[in-house]
């Protein structure tokens, strides 16, 4: 046992004495089908499992370990009793004892895969932790506790890596206005490995590479550019940059965020006021985080899609945002916090002190052109933080 792990435990339990509504929270993995247990329960995802565990950690007492015989040592690292089997029927029966006396449990489960990313458990296992006369509830929230919420150091390799985004961003479109200007050639996928240069320069990591699209191709939130066929950027083209990165250091976050620039002296009307609806969604969902955290509310992150998205939609761009307003952002890109949706899933996690998650609304015209602007919010008990100032307030003319 590690003190590391055996402090987790401790955490987890009071957590849920802190909740009041839960005997206990039951980890199971079946061949790695739950990566979060591993991460919640700090087990080195690389061990080699092949058969059923199950970890109970009740609200009061001594956490148990359900495990087959000839794996009786892969939970050896946390604290707890041991129970063991080798048939399928003594898995069902130990597994009846383990949760004897609880009647409301908590697992990586979301009734009907409303949140899939949480949806860790398969039907099967569930019907059967029913079978032991238990009601299952989402561990949605509590996986928030322990996988999303940042330490100081955390928020401070954040606030590195969005400050040394903001400067890229700049050194990434002046690299296109030198090379418009001189007519050198400069294609999206060039532009895209100038920028991952620089991520490197600033002693970051990223785990994929960056966004680099130009006009009907901003059109696809998820381009990639590709080292032949890319397009050339050329003058009044509108250029469109997603990247993100972190600093190499275990434990280091990412930051995310999205830019615009028009290669061109004056930025044509119709791109002007797209960007700005954009920029009206984004800033309207702030706004809202802004002004629930204040009021010490935690809102949901369907709520904040929402803010976001009625802006957008009254301007009739409805059907041209077509995906979720943003994501929890931690020590991967996408991570394992709320998200801002009500589209794709109606999220209904709360959005938690401590945690991170980005803000970006698009529109996007096929065969014409898109915009998108992201930043990313980091919550205080009552108050909302931006890092990588200054926010994107209209399309960037490089000339």
């Amino acid at each position: 046992m590690t003190a590391s792990q055996e402090e987790r435990v401790a955490a987890i339990q009071r957590a849920l004495q802190e909740d009041g509504t839960l005997d206990g929270w039951l980890f199971y993995d079946f061949r790695g089908s739950d990566p979060l247990s591993y991460r919640v329960l700090l087990l080195d995802p690389a061990m080699h499992v092949t058969r059923r565990w199950y970890y109970w950690i009740p609200a009061e007492g001594t956490p148990r370990k359900l495990l087959h015989r000839i794996e009786s040592h892969v939970l050896n690292g946390l604290p707890g009793e041991t129970g063991q089997y080798v048939s399928w029927e003594q898995q069902r029966q130990l597994l009846a004892s383990l949760l004897t006396g609880s009647r409301r449990i908590a697992m990586q489960y979301s009734p009907m895969n409303a949140v899939p990313y949480v949806s860790r458990v398969d039907a099967g296992t569930i019907e059967l932790v029913r079978g032991c006369g238990v009601e299952v509830v989402s561990a949605a929230d509590l996986i928030q506790m322990f996988e999303a919420v940042w330490t100081d150091l955390q928020l401070e390799s954040h606030q590195y890596a969005a400050a040394a985004l903001r400067r890229i961003v700049d050194e990434a479109f002046g690299h296109v206005r030198e090379a418009v200007m001189k007519g050198r050639r400069l294609t999206e996928y060039e532009l895209q490995q100038f920028i991952l240069t620089r991520i490197s320069a600033a002693e970051m990591v990223t785990s994929s590479a960056p966004i680099a699209a130009v006009n009907e191709h901003s059109a696809d939130p998820h381009y990639g550019p590709m080292p032949t066929g890319s397009s050339e950027i050329r003058r009044d083209g509108l250029v469109l940059i997603d990247l993100w990165a972190k600093r190499a250091d275990a434990g280091s976050v990412y930051a995310d965020i999205t830019w615009t620039a028009y290669a061109g002296q004056q930025v044509p009307a119709r791109h002007r006021e797209v960007f700005d609806l954009v920029r009206q969604g984004r800033d309207a969902a702030l706004n809202f985080v802004r002004t629930q955290v204040a009021a010490g509310h935690r809102p949901f992150g369907y709520e904040v899609d929402e803010a976001c998205r009625t802006v957008i939609h009254a301007a009739g761009y409805g059907d041209q945002f077509i995906h979720r307003t943003g994501h929890s952002i931690g020590e991967e890109v996408h991570g394992n916090g709320a998200n801002i949706d009500g589209l794709e899933t109606q999220d209904t996690r709360r959005l938690m002190p401590g945690t991170c998650f980005s803000i970006e609304p698009g529109i996007y015209l096929r065969g014409e052109f898109g915009i998108r602007s992201e930043l990313d919010v980091y919550l205080a008990e009552r108050e909302a933080f931006v890092f990588g100032l200054p926010l994107q307030s209209e399309i960037v003319p490089l000339f």
